[in-house]
């Protein structure tokens, strides 16, 4: 059994949400616009349903993903929006179903990995319970720009706390893909999740810190909203550019969202 089952069940939770706001949709409503320049409600979710499938490919097939690897190789730049240009021309009803085959294959998948084994991916090897975090990340993100689309405001959920681990722990790559120094400190970061509950990272007496709503945290280091518009508070200079510059996915620097009254 692997040992990925608590966040598999938060990540099977933030699915199911996810999947309400979409299911009844008709044709016009998923070729909404989204946040995201030039993809539309339907390329949200073929994104997920295409990472959900290499994601599986990594889990069952390693030769199969190497594969996968060579053709992102090949087309650095665009494959990501290949991907979801290929989803979001399919029938929505076609588009639904694959996502959802595709999410439960990985579950299960991810559920029965022996504990230790760590799998593929474009980035470093991936423990169960990394990709489980990663994927709710993930699922988490695109499903705010859908819920942004349709002009819905989601109940935010203490599963915050798995995008608030990946935050932090992409703090040095955040530095690294800009060319920068990461800092040799660890910072503390203390968040208020939705229940009121705190989460915390990092040593009580670290001088760089970072505090404020867990929410807020989120939503800057997925980038879906700007520091302008977040009620988080830095203190030390490291700690103030982190802020300016962090995202918990993996790839190059994202554009990120203007701020609000921006004209932009």
């Amino acid at each position: 059994m692997s040992e990925a089952v608590p966040v598999l069940d938060d990540l099977r939770r933030e699915s199911e949400e996810l999947d309400q706001l979409v299911e009844g949709l008709g044709d016009q409503e998923w070729a909404l616009p989204t946040p995201a320049a030039g993809w539309t409600l339907a390329h949200q979710i073929a994104h997920l349903a295409w990472t959900d499938r290499a994601a599986l490919i990594a889990v069952t097939d390693g030769d199969a993903f190497g594969r996968l690897v060579e053709e992102a190789l090949a087309a650095p730049e665009s494959f990501v929006d290949d991907g979801a240009d290929e989803g979001a021309a399919l029938p929505p009803g076609e588009l639904l179903t694959r996502w959802r085959e595709g999410r439960e294959g990985l579950l299960k998948a991810l559920t029965a990995a022996p504990r230790g084994t760590r799998f593929p991916w474009y980035g470093p090897p991936m423990s169960a319970t990394s990709m489980a975090t990663a994927r709710l990340m993930e699922t988490w993100a695109h499903g705010q720009d859908v819920a942004d689309a349709l002009g819905v405001a989601r109940v935010p959920t203490d599963r915050l706390r798995h995008v608030a681990h990946i935050g932090v722990r992409a703090r040095d790559f955040s530095f690294g893909v800009r060319g920068l120094n990461a800092p040799v400190v660890t910072f503390r970061v203390e968040l208020v999740l939705p229940s009121g509950e705190s989460w915390v990272s990092g040593p009580d007496d670290a001088e760089q810190r970072v505090t404020g709503d867990a929410l807020d945290f989120c939503l800057l280091v997925t980038q879906r909203a700007h520091r302008d518009d977040l009620a988080l508070r830095a203190e030390g200079p490291d700690a103030e550019q982190w802020l300016g510059i962090a995202q918990a996915f993996a790839g190059p620097p994202g554009a990120g969202r203007p701020a609000k009254g921006s004209g932009r």
